[in-house]
């Protein structure tokens, strides 16, 4: 299965709704809660978003693209110590997460969006960096930035994942990186990767995603 990068840029314009997207605020149906997770205290935390695919802009991979070919594909973890927030209380690790630390939503219907704010800061802005615009590639030039869908496992210095996830795929990788508005580094300019069983991956499901941070 080949690899597809995903290439990051300023937009020209503010984008639609379930446009593919790096930061900024996630599409969610009307309604649709952000996602959240109980800290230590029961208090609900915000998910740190981090990008959403629309699945329609990928159908020109399809012989390298296991994935549904219409919808919205978004992706929520805890990484805000990554991003300098060092007084965050759990944050993904060079372990592979448990269920709850990961959450991927899948929306086979595009039609009724609506962008959904994370919790807001005391000047009233969102905590979350700008948006970036994705585009989608089969190559890039040499030094580029390591975000791709369906990554080989290079970050990786063991043969295998843990047991039980000795199969698991690279579903995302995000790579360190930085911005006018935010500075990303996990661990040593390492990467993120968002696990998935091949079974769930056939079937389309992403409710058990996990992920893990490895340094190079």
């Amino acid at each position: 299965m080949k690899n597809i990068h995903l290439l990051l840029a300023k937009p020209a314009r503010k984008q639609k709704a379930d446009g593919s997207r790096f930061w900024g605020n996630p599409a969610l149906p009307q309604g649709y809660p952000y996602p959240t997770y109980p800290d230590s205290r029961g208090i609900p935390r915000p998910y740190t978003f981090i990008c959403q695919i629309n699945l329609g802009e990928l159908a020109q991979y399809e012989e390298a693209n296991p994935l549904p070919h219409k919808g919205l594909l978004s992706f929520f973890t805890k990484i805000d110590r990554y991003m300098g927030h060092w007084d965050a209380e759990d944050c993904i690790s060079g372990y592979i997460s448990r269920q709850e630390d990961v959450k991927v939503l899948y929306f086979p219907d595009c039609t009724t969006f609506e962008e959904v704010g994370r919790l807001k800061e005391k000047n009233g802005t969102f905590v979350s960096p700008a948006e970036l615009q994705i585009k989608f590639a089969d190559k890039v030039k040499k030094y580029s930035d390591e975000h791709r869908l369906f990554a080989p496992p290079e970050h990786r210095e063991w043969e295998t994942w843990d047991s039980p996830f000795e199969e698991w795929r690279i579903l995302l990788q995000v790579d360190s990186f930085d911005g006018d508005d935010f500075n990303l580094n996990f661990m040593d300019c390492g990467v993120l990767d968002f696990l998935i069983s091949p079974e769930d991956l056939k079937n389309g499901n992403f409710d058990n995603v996990r992920a893990i941070v490895l340094s190079t």
